[in-house]
């Protein structure tokens, strides 16, 4: 009697996330500290509440704008890389099939094949889609993982302007000339949002959440610290 297996359990996989939720935590985490970082630097140079308030917006808006075209533009060069690759590979197919059946074969003999079932299971795989074959095996190159540089650059940008609200947001609460407790309530709302931007990045992508959280917040916390001491030391010679 042959024993029934139970059927296999959902696997939840993160790496097709990786396209948009890279852009999205470096967005936040680069909304925040920039964008906080510059008022800091404002604040210690004891500029108006009004200037300090209206650069944080402007920051916020350039650095979205800025974010989406960089973003774009970065990704669509990888994929541009991505389809180049493609292409030679289909032209090396057309004119070398065989080698590039024997080179695929040697792919799967290195990961452990036999040689004979290498052959095998290669021919079965270039026959059915020969292009998707070598681009998933020679190249690492998988439907899934093919990147998309409009949602990149959406992503990036949505997620820049929300970590900007953060210190603004602070700003405006404190509502006041931001020399003392103002100042203290940007740099603890925005740390506090980096921490939680960082565990949130490492739950989606399933990292370790103390790790990222603690990532981010170092980096941040020395990025306006530094900010502020210039600030402080352009605006006491000024």
């Amino acid at each position: 009697m042959v024993e029934k297996t139970s059927p296999h359990p959902t696997e939840i996989h993160r790496s097709d996330r990786s396209n948009w939720l890279r852009a999205a935590v470096l967005g936040v985490d680069d909304g925040i500290v920039s964008t906080s970082s510059i008022m800091l630097g404002l604040t210690a140079a004891n500029a108006d509440y009004k200037i300090i308030l209206t650069t944080g917006i402007a920051s916020l808006v350039a650095g979205a704008f800025s974010m989406a075209a960089g973003e774009y533009v970065s990704v669509a060069s990888q994929k541009d890389a991505q389809r180049a690759d493609i292409e030679i590979e289909k032209r090396a197919l057309k004119d070398n099939p065989e080698g590039e059946l024997a080179e695929l074969a040697d792919i799967y003999e290195s990961r452990g094949l036999e040689p004979q079932l290498a052959r095998e299971v290669a021919i079965q795989l270039q026959n059915n889609d020969a292009v998707d074959a070598h681009a998933r095996d020679e190249l690492g190159i998988t439907t899934h993982m093919k990147v998309n540089p409009f949602q990149a650059a959406v992503t990036s940008a949505l997620a820049f302007a929300l970590g900007s609200l953060v210190p603004i947001l602070a700003a405006i609460f404190a509502n006041t000339n931001l020399s003392g407790d103002g100042a203290t309530l940007i740099v603890v709302v925005s740390l506090v949002a980096l921490a939680i931007s960082g565990m949130i990045g490492a739950f989606i992508g399933g990292g370790n959440r103390v790790v990222a959280a603690l990532r981010v917040f170092i980096g941040g916390g020395v990025a306006m610290a530094v900010t502020y001491l210039i600030g402080h030391l352009v605006g006491a010679n000024l």
